[in-house]
């Protein structure tokens, strides 16, 4: 296997590699995703992915509607994509089945339109970089990524180690949809995601900002949980629900209102970027993802 892989990988740019990275990691994106996380335009898009495809390094398939018709191509790793990915991260080779299986299991998952929906969060947040100078999507992790044991523990960005160096294992009591940085004009926010269709009960959305403030403790970093809510309606009953429940730990919500329907486009709602969270406890207008940071400083600076 090692000369096919070889050969194709001569052929790949650094977009290429960013996109099976992407695929990798979080499973499926689709063309429009693709198209506005990484490309000048749609049909440009279109053309590389089919190249890719003729390549047999991704593959492709359309859900159906409930009400007839189709979704976009949605887009996953093809084996040779695999065997790539895996040479680029000095992996093992993976099973000759592996792609076909991983096909299928995020073609039946019941929770595919959850997926779309908050890779389309991610995308969002790399759409912007890519067209905002200054603005960048520093790290986004998958689900599966944060449930690791040193995750969070690890790396030289945090303090969770052991005397010798080592790195503390933590398991979050919580599973974050997902964790990210992104920067603007040189002001970072590190938060964790938590996409809500509003069929959790509010006590519960409550207690997984325990879980994080358990994090908090070990890293020593306080890095704002964002419920990407269905209306304003759960929205305000949350911030009610939080300030009955006298949580300290820094709460940002904004509403993506897409009520359980597949992605919409990264234009016709509020964009993660922009100035649509509202800090909880927080006086002022609704910040942008990059000023959560800032005002979350501020209000340690204050209670100190």
């Amino acid at each position: 296997m090692g000369e096919p892989i070889m050969r194709v990988q001569a052929g790949l740019t650094a977009r290429d590699l960013t996109l099976l990275s992407w695929l990798a990691d979080h499973g499926v994106l689709t063309t429009d995703q693709i198209a506005a996380a990484l490309f000048p335009s749609l049909n440009f898009a279109q053309r590389r992915l089919r190249a890719l495809m003729s390549k047999q390094l991704v593959d492709r398939f359309r859900p159906q509607r409930p009400d007839g018709g189709s979704y976009p191509y949605h887009w996953v790793l093809a084996q040779l994509g695999s065997d790539v990915m895996a040479s680029q991260r000095g992996e093992p080779t993976p099973r000759r089945d592996q792609a076909r299986l991983r096909r299928w299991h995020l073609t039946s998952r019941a929770n595919l339109p959850h997926l779309l929906v908050v890779n389309d969060f991610f995308t969002q947040l790399a759409a912007r970089a890519r067209t905002h100078p200054g603005a960048e999507l520093e790290r986004w992790w998958s689900a599966a990524r944060c449930q690791q044991m040193t995750a969070f523990t690890g790396d030289d960005t945090r303090s969770g180690h052991r005397a010798d160096g080592t790195a503390l294992a933590y398991r979050l009591k919580v599973r974050p949809d997902g964790h990210g940085i992104f920067t603007d004009h040189g002001v970072s926010t590190a938060f964790f995601l938590e996409y809500d269709t509003g069929t959790e009960s509010l006590n519960r959305l409550v207690d997984k900002v325990d879980g994080y403030r358990d994090l908090a403790r070990v890293t020593g970093r306080l890095w704002p949980v964002l419920f990407w809510l269905p209306g304003p309606a759960r929205e305000r009953h949350l911030h009610d629900a939080l300030s009955q429940a006298g949580t300290g730990y820094p709460t940002a919500t904004a509403v993506h209102g897409r009520g359980g329907r597949a992605p919409a486009t990264a234009t016709d709602l509020g964009h993660p970027a922009g100035p649509v969270w509202w800090l909880h406890q927080h006086t002022g207008p609704a910040l942008t993802l990059a000023e959560l940071s800032v005002a979350i400083t501020d209000r340690i600076r204050d209670a100190a």
